[in-house]
């Protein structure tokens, strides 16, 4: 049987994972990123920006079969946004030109749905019109979506378990969410991301079809005052003695209702999950 390939556009951490998954099912991995030194040796490593025109030029030669992005903002200002996302789109479709790849899939996030009160959303809950960050996200999406090619969106909620990330380092610094008004958090581990996109590629490389949206997250909102004070303690930070002021609304939670139901494919998922709190261990130590 042929050996698959798929081009990885902004291979970080979630996409080495995967593609060294992959790798050893027998595909072909063209790793996209800025710096290609620290990619696996297994890798065919591609340096391009992908936020600059003409960059993915070499794409339609590459001809892959399937196409992941897991692009980030340029910056966190809007225009980083919209350069990380839209931007980046519309230079893969551009890149691509004739070539057809049997599907993409890209990392989208759950900041593009409308609620923003603690109510619960799934894959068909309205999107947001007035968070400009957001809207890069979307338009993203929709850009991909229109152009004809087969596409699912993944929209991942907080990636957690990655070394040096952004909530031990706010934690370690004393800033905790205050308890009213309630705000909860939605988590996946960086395993359970891999895992996913790696069963999404699986499933559509045997012509089974995939939906246009999923979430990806743990299926475990859990309120973020709790969460972060008991992080606190096992960190040995002083939760008292700093307060962060945190938003007045509070962001939704989120059900995956599109990931595959009860049988082998969920106990999959299921076997990777690492629930918020008890993952602690290897959040503190940092190897996640």
């Amino acid at each position: 049987m042929k050996s698959m390939s798929v081009m990885w556009v902004g291979c970080g951490d979630i996409g080495i994972r995967a593609g060294s998954a992959l790798h050893d099912d027998g595909w072909r991995i063209a790793a996209v990123r800025r710096n290609v030194d620290s990619l696996p040796a297994t890798f065919e490593g591609r340096a391009a920006d992908y936020t600059r025109p003409d960059s993915l030029a070499f794409a339609a030669a590459l001809a892959p079969d399937f196409v992941v992005t897991t692009c980030n903002p340029f910056d966190r200002s809007v225009e980083g946004y919209r350069a990380g996302f839209e931007t980046a789109a519309a230079n893969l479709l551009q890149g691509l030109g004739a070539h057809r790849p049997r599907h993409i899939i890209m990392a989208s996030s759950t900041r593009v749905f409308a609620e923003r009160e603690g109510g619960w959303v799934d894959e068909h809950s309205p999107l947001t019109r007035d968070d400009e960050w957001a809207q890069a996200i979307i338009a993203a999406e929709e850009r991909l979506r229109a152009s004809g090619h087969s596409v699912s969106v993944v929209r991942f909620a907080g990636i957690y378990g990655i070394p040096g990330g952004r909530l031990i380092a706010r934690i370690s610094r004393g800033e905790i969410c205050p308890p009213q008004p309630v705000r909860y958090t939605n988590r996946i581990h960086r395993e359970d991301c891999s895992g996913f996109i790696v069963h999404l590629l699986h499933k559509a490389a045997r012509g089974e079809s995939l939906e246009p949206v999923y979430i990806g997250v743990d299926d475990a909102p859990a309120p973020r005052h709790e969460v972060e004070t008991w992080l606190a303690r096992k960190l040995g930070v002083p939760v008292a003695r700093r307060r962060r002021a945190g938003r007045t609304r509070a962001p939704q939670q989120c059900r995956a209702q599109a990931l595959p139901q009860p049988g082998p494919a969920r106990q999959r998922m299921t076997s990777l999950s690492i629930p918020i709190i008890g993952a602690v261990t290897a959040l503190c130590s940092g190897s996640g």
